[in-house]
């Protein structure tokens, strides 16, 4: 079993080559977390209206199987759920299961983006990417299913259009949280051509009214460059970089 840290520790990388994704149960929540969610949610609305409660997966645990085998557990819930992480007496909060994307250039360098103040982490550095949705009807939450979610965040956040098919499935990362995030690498770009597809998102975002949910973004090739982007960054990138790097 890997064990859930502590909220607020660093992330590593799992090591993981083969996947297996078992949904659970959601945990049943006492009326004083429902009440405390409630009045957390309701509070987070108020300040960024933007926020909409749909629906979300959550990580119920991951459980090493053989030498390179995880096996996740998943929960079908809503973003209301997040809430709880604000609650200190909860017992019910799970932490997020999200996909993430290594988008190289062409020199190698490695795109990440800065979260814009209209979402949960606004000034946070991290790879495209997002939590994850339930399947639609009885289609299976299987590795196809995250390179179709990872592929549509790519584009949703840069711009950038690529096939699932050519996302290769790279590592997982546990966040400091107790997050699981699957990360998938994407062919290599051009820089030219990986600002251009930004800009054009990010102009046609602000056409329609809406703040873009990246607002900016940078290529880095090693941990050091980190120091470079002003603010904080995802307490996973470090070490994904830092393997990526290694990897050549």
């Amino acid at each position: 079993m890997i064990e859930q840290s502590a909220r607020g520790s660093g992330g590593e990388l799992l090591d993981v080559h083969r996947l297996r994704l078992v949904e659970t149960a959601a945990p049943r929540l006492t009326p004083e977390e429902r009440l405390a969610m409630d009045r957390v949610w309701d509070a987070k609305v108020r300040d960024n209206p933007s926020f909409f409660d749909g629906p979300v997966l959550v990580c119920a645990g991951a459980r090493r199987e053989g030498p390179d085998g995880l096996a996740i557990s998943w929960v079908r819930t809503t973003y209301r759920h997040f809430a709880l992480r604000r609650v200190p007496f909860s017992t019910s909060w799970l932490p997020s299961f999200f996909v993430s994307v290594l988008q190289p250039a062409d020199d190698g360098r490695l795109l990440v983006g800065r979260m814009s103040n209209s979402t949960a982490a606004p000034g946070r550095w991290q790879l495209p990417g997002g939590s994850l949705e339930p399947p639609e009807g009885e289609a299976p939450l299987d590795l196809a299913a995250l390179q179709r979610h990872a592929a549509r965040e790519l584009i949703e956040e840069t711009g950038i259009d690529t096939s699932p098919d050519d996302l290769t499935f790279w590592n997982v990362t546990r966040a400091g949280n107790g997050g699981i995030g699957v990360l998938f690498r994407a062919p290599s770009l051009p820089e030219a051509r990986l600002r251009e597809r930004f800009e054009a998102m990010a102009a046609a975002e602000r056409a329609q009214g809406r703040e873009p949910e990246l607002d900016n973004i940078f290529l880095i090739h090693s941990t050091p460059q980190l120091r470079l982007m002003v603010g904080p960054h995802a307490d996973y990138l470090e070490p994904i970089v830092r393997r990526y790097a290694e990897s050549g």
